[in-house]
């Protein structure tokens, strides 16, 4: 019985396969363009582009050119648009420090001079800063652990020990 399935099993796909074969071409439905699609790599950065490492901790500055801040963190939306710059302001060594976020077109970037690194200018003073709505992260909620229906031995202490011998 078993002989014969496999017979006629072997003899179906040379069936199909001569068949398929012979078929005129037909047109293949073209994969999406993802699919497809290669990662290209960047090869050199231009002018006209930031790296998040130049942004992320650069100073400032307000618009009377005083240091009122600089970037604690960059924002993103999933597909990689940049959404806020998020500013540490007041506080002593970030010792008490509040974050604002604020949009990247709330910046005016200046460019790095020889004795200076890149800084991003702010139509707002020090106090405006502050008074501004603080910035809160999303915090995923925390998962309970999972009950059990026994009771596990106290971790709080060291396991007992047999006396020693006699």
């Amino acid at each position: 019985m078993l002989k014969k399935l496999m017979i006629t099993t072997a003899s179906l796909a040379l069936l199909t396969s001569a068949a398929i074969a012979q078929a005129p071409d037909q047109a293949q439905p073209t994969p999406p363009a993802a699919s497809t699609s290669k990662a290209q790599p960047i090869t050199e950065q231009k002018p006209d582009q930031l790296l998040a490492s130049k942004v992320k901790g650069a100073n400032v500055i307000g618009s009377n050119d005083e240091k009122i801040g600089d970037v604690s963190d960059i924002m993103f939306e999933k597909d990689g648009k940049i959404l806020a710059y998020v500013v540490g302001v007041g506080g002593f060594l970030g010792i008490g420090a509040k974050d604002v976020a604020l949009s990247p077109a709330s910046f005016q970037i200046v460019p790095a001079n020889d004795r200076e690194s890149m800084k991003l200018k702010l139509a707002m003073t020090k106090d405006e800063l502050k008074n501004a709505a603080e910035f809160k992260p999303y915090k995923e909620p925390t998962k309970e652990p999972a009950s059990t229906t026994g009771q596990s031995p106290s971790r709080d202490r060291a396991p007992m020990t047999p006396p020693p011998p006699r």
